[in-house]
């Protein structure tokens, strides 16, 4: 009987030990799995990345970024059209087919300007720079962190808010409680509405000592719709 109290006991500490890790550990622990030589900070690299998704036509991406140099540069090609746009420090250039003579209607009617190219530059960096990006200023992680069993696996989740200067978005993200392996993020405009995405990661692969996700598959969270999936078919480092 003694016995058995014992490893109760035992048992019990193991996960009480599990449940008082705090958002900052688990966050650190996280960043130690993914960027264990603290590389993201000077990346240089290419990536190709492939959209696919059940209601439209594949759109492939080529994302050069060099973060030193406050470079960041997308070529973007879909259906017969190609294009690029590129921020070089303040400086923003942007080119249809090759041109950079685009008409302002077919600027309005493709969305091409230099505010959506800074629009994808936040996007990009930071959903390939996470979760080292969770150490940006101006973001809030939760000191709770939260068990939860998700598409049949149990998680450690962390919560991230922000900043009102920064986004008014509240994000999840799912880490294995082993590997501190990011598996699945989550966001919500308004939580209370259950609106948002959730996208699944999958394969990793590593850049630059960096572990980044080669998959990527984004569904809503309302009605767990399907919305498309990212595939990073290639990488590389650049000078």
């Amino acid at each position: 009987m003694k016995y058995i109290i014992l490893f109760t006991v035992l048992l019990t500490g193991i996960y009480n030990h599990a449940q008082e890790i705090t958002g900052n550990e688990l966050l650190e622990r996280a960043i130690a799995f993914h960027d264990p030589e603290d590389n993201w900070p000077t990346f240089k690299g290419k990536m190709l990345i492939e959209m696919e998704n059940p209601k439209g036509s594949p759109r492939s991406t080529v994302v050069e970024m060099k973060l030193p140099e406050n470079y960041f540069k997308t070529t973007v090609t879909k259906d017969n059209y190609v294009i690029e746009s590129e921020l070089d420090n303040n400086d923003c250039t942007l080119k249809l087919n090759g041109s950079t003579s685009i008409f302002p209607k077919i600027k309005d009617s493709m969305n091409i300007s230099c505010d959506r190219a800074k629009m994808m530059k936040n996007y990009y960096t930071y959903l390939y720079g996470l979760p080292m990006k969770l150490k940006d200023p101006g973001t809030i992680i939760d000191s709770k962190v939260i068990k939860k069993t998700f598409k049949g696996k149990e998680y450690l989740v962390l919560k991230a808010t922000y900043e009102k200067e920064v986004g008014n978005d509240t994000w999840y993200f799912y880490f294995d409680p082993k590997t501190y392996a990011m598996e699945v993020y989550q966001f919500f405009h308004d939580e209370s509405k259950n609106d948002g995405e959730y996208i699944l990661l999958s394969e990793m692969i590593t850049v630059n000592g960096i572990k980044i996700p080669k998959v990527r598959k984004w569904h809503y969270n309302k009605g767990d719709v399907f919305l498309a999936t990212d595939n990073l078919r290639k990488a590389n480092i650049i000078d």
